[in-house]
């Protein structure tokens, strides 16, 4: 019983006092986010026809369906060319702003917005890896996904030494954002353009309230109780959102690897031949068909797809050939990538492989990413202050709210 009641006051020390994988979690918000901007920035001439006011997908007709389903989208609030640029725009900049780690809180839910705005207007236009985007941006809001590799934690590690050494240390930029935001979340709700289901804006209000009770428990408390109690909820609540993001990234496998077990094609190795020879995923004709040359390839991969699907949440258990099935399948989509001209979704779909990486792998890419920028800073004639990578690259760095 002395075993149990240990074992189980390490878990729940472990979930309460640090949020965990900050590695991870900084690996998929820089990959989602840079996923999403990637696919914007492409689409930007054909913006109007995808999501806009030119597009197949009329304004009445998202009108009908979004009164159907209570999807949540801004671009509902009008049907003006202008305010559609507005909502690209913005878009594109919290898009940015979030992999770079820039006021992580605010950037997620703005990047939430943008994808949920663009996507349920037009919820034709996709290849799937719309899909595993449009979740994951709900996921990434409860995250402290800036701990490491980020503006947040930079301005953190600067904040704390300006601390040590007396210093005051003042955040306009922050309850700025916040007061414009909740002024806007304020006025819209009022009016009533609010007329989606009530989950989003729930989330919307929750996350404004929260971080307001952060800003004036950080300014108001006399004890630093308050603000460890703040904190302990905010790991729980990162935990647990890492656990349902890990969950779902293995429910895509084992749903699609099921699926795949079903199919007359997948079960007598033909399947993969199929997409290599249709015009619409066939950028590189030369090189699908060389590709489907081989009868004896042809069947070794396409089994392969099915088993490395079916068995990955099973490995897990198993952290060497967990790794080997994450090498494998990055490769696969990879593959998908250029072969099938399919880049936003293998994209998408590596950036949640990557919740599964190791930390150490993590740490040594992170390190080699660093010294690359030092040697870049040294031939522009920049030199860094002695100590200056070990404080931008912490190990596990607590950012507070921006995480």
């Amino acid at each position: 019983m002395n075993r149990f009641s240990l074992a189980v006051s390490g878990g729940i020390a472990r979930v309460t006092e640090a949020a965990l994988g900050p590695y991870q979690t900084a690996v998929i918000r820089i990959g989602f986010s840079a996923t999403w901007l990637l696919f914007l920035l492409r689409e930007l001439p054909h913006r109007h026809e995808l999501y806009g006011p030119d597009g197949p997908w009329s304004w009445d007709l998202a009108q009908q369906l979004i009164a159907s389903n209570g999807s949540f989208t801004t671009l509902m609030w009008s049907d003006g060319r202008g305010w559609f640029e507005i909502v690209y725009a913005l878009a594109v900049l919290s898009s940015a702003l979030l992999m770079l780690g820039w006021r992580t809180r605010t950037m997620s839910v703005l990047f939430m917005v943008g994808v949920l705005s663009l996507q349920n207007r037009s919820v034709f236009m996709g290849d799937g890896g719309d899909n595993v985007l449009h979740l994951m941006s709900v996921y990434l809001v409860f995250t402290r996904c800036a701990q490491v590799w980020s503006l947040d934690a930079r301005r953190a590690v600067r904040e704390r030494a300006a601390r040590a050494r007396g210093e005051r240390v003042t955040d306009r930029t922050g309850p700025a954002l916040w007061g414009v935001l909740g002024a806007v979340l304020a006025a819209v709700t009022l009016v009533g353009r609010m007329q989606s289901d009530w989950l989003i804006p729930a989330l919307l209000w929750t996350v404004w309230v929260a971080q307001a009770l952060w800003w004036l428990v950080g300014r108001r408390a006399g004890t630093g109780e308050p603000r460890i109690l703040l904190d302990v909820i905010g790991n729980v609540v990162h935990n647990g959102a890492l656990l349902v993001i890990m969950a779902e990234a293995c429910l895509i496998y084992a749903t699609a690897g099921w699926y795949k077990v079903q199919g007359s094609r997948w079960q007598d190795g033909t399947a993969v031949y199929y997409p290599l020879h249709l015009e619409y995923f066939s950028p590189w004709p030369a090189l699908a068909d060389l590709l489907s040359a081989s009868g004896t390839m042809v069947m070794l991969v396409t089994y392969g797809t099915v088993l490395v699907q079916v068995a990955f949440p099973f490995t897990l258990f198993n952290r060497r050939v967990k790794n080997v099935l994450l090498a494998v399948m990055m490769t696969e989509h990879a593959v998908i990538a250029v072969v099938l001209g399919l880049p936003f979704f293998s994209l998408a779909m590596i950036a949640a492989d990557a919740v599964f990486l190791p930390t150490g792998f993590l740490r040594r890419l992170g390190g080699r990413a660093a010294r690359v920028r030092d040697r870049l800073a040294r031939r522009g004639g920049r030199v860094s202050p002695p100590g200056q990578r070990a404080r931008e690259n912490p190990g596990v760095e607590h950012v507070g709210s921006g995480a």
